[in-house]
């Protein structure tokens, strides 16, 4: 299990755009988040341990961010060709064994990856109501094989500071998880 941490976007940064199909074939844009107190960005995949040992809490999550009125999608940018265990089919079945509340969208192309600075999964981004990067980075401290309990209080921090209109001020670490499964070629600038 090799560890990546991620490349920490600058904090204000807009959303990139994008348009992205979901499990069930809808395309989701980010113009369908306008308008919400904050929105949940986070790259995952089905395959990574990282992601696994996160992804019960993670659907606990979505589903409080989701009451609580903000929006909050997850995003899979692997190469579905050499890790046919991420592709579509896979992702329909780990969003309903999950209870993924949000929608989980497939980027193929992995521009969105690219747009965002990507590199690990998971990968966490949360904006608030201008769609202003206000808080990227980890979950939590824990990790597989790591004595700290799942709870994902760092992006429950920031999203409940965003939330009530206060700044955010939990600590911001990079988050560590697998690295994304580029298309040869596609890899990122060094």
């Amino acid at each position: 299990m090799a560890k990546t941490e991620s490349r920490m976007m600058p904090l204000a940064t807009p959303a990139p755009d994008f348009a992205l199909p979901d499990t069930d074939g809808a395309t989701v844009r980010l113009a369908d988040f306008r308008g919400r107190e904050a929105l949940v960005v986070a790259f995952i995949c089905n395959h990574c341990p990282f992601v696994k040992h996160i992804a019960d809490e993670l659907a606990r999550v979505g589903h409080d961010a989701l009451d609580r009125g903000a929006g909050m999608v997850a995003i899979n940018a692997n190469d579905i060709e050499n890790y046919p265990d991420d592709g579509p089919e896979r992702m329909a079945e780990e969003k309903a064994a999950r209870g993924y509340p949000f929608p989980y969208l497939l980027d193929a192309d992995q521009s969105v990856a690219h747009a965002y600075g990507a590199t690990c999964t998971p990968d966490f981004f949360v904006f608030d109501r201008d769609l202003c990067l206000v808080y990227r980075g980890r979950f939590d401290d824990s990790s597989p094989g790591k004595d700290t309990p799942v709870t994902g209080d760092a992006l429950r921090q920031a999203l409940d500071q965003v939330l009530s209109g206060q700044p955010v001020t939990v600590a911001q670490r990079p988050s560590l998880g697998c690295n994304i499964k580029w298309r040869p070629g596609n890899e990122p600038a060094a």
